[in-house]
Parts: C-alpha cells; sequence; structure tokens
C-alpha cells in the first residue's frame, strides 16, 4: 500500500494550493481518509477528514479556506486550499485509516511553504 501526496509548493500569502494524494493498493472509498500537517517545531495536527459516511471536518483554522473532497473513480484524496497565511507552512500528509480492520496508512507528505 502507498499514499502519494503532491502539489505542495511556495505560494504567497492570499495565494491557493491543491493537494492530492493518490493511493496504490489500497481504496479510498472503504476508508476513512484525511490530510494532517506538521509546521515547524509543531506537532502533527488534524486539518481536514473525509469520513466513510460522507461527513466531512475541519480545524477549525482552516474552516471556509480549506476543502477536502474525494473521488472514487479516480481513487484520490485532494485538499483545496484558498486565502493561504504563512501559518499554514507544513508538511501536509494524506492518511487512510480503517479502525474496524486495524489498518492506518500514511503518505510520505508534501511541502506547503506560505510566504508573507
Amino acid at each position: 500500500v502507498q499514499l502519494q501526496a503532491s502539489g505542495g509548493g511556495l505560494v504567497q500569502a492570499g495565494g491557493s494550493l491543491r493537494l492530492s494524494c493518490a493511493a496504490s493498493g489500497l481504496i479510498f472509498s472503504i476508508f476513512d481518509v484525511g490530510w494532517y500537517r506538521q509546521g515547524p517545531g509543531k506537532q502533527r495536527e488534524l486539518v481536514a477528514t473525509f469520513t466513510l459516511g460522507g461527513t466531512t471536518n475541519y480545524a477549525d483554522s482552516v474552516k471556509g479556506r480549506f476543502t477536502i473532497s474525494k473521488d472514487n473513480t479516480a481513487n484520490t484524496v485532494d485538499l483545496q486550499m484558498n486565502s493561504l497565511k504563512p501559518e499554514d507552512t507544513a508538511v501536509y500528509y494524506c492518511r487512510a485509516e480503517r479502525r474496524s480492520l486495524k489498518r492506518d496508512y500514511w503518505g510520505q507528505g508534501t511541502l506547503v511553504t506560505v510566504s508573507s
């Protein structure tokens, strides 16, 4: 199983980026999926999740700016990030979890840098 995150880069404050996570050996449609991030000197934190039931959840810091989506046909999970702030600078990781099956997979991370 492999999760491949892409789309990170350098962007100015106020700009947008779209992250994408592609899976091999795993079908996102049967997993809870999410994006997490770890900023410099910080612990990893939840950014957004998309549950099996179709419910989305966002960290307060990104509500109204970020949108998580899942494409079951393409088997990808995306994170649209708008109105980016310097404090959004972090390595972003995608995750696929199915607690009932004791399965928990993480991607390798993609770096997002927001300049002021």
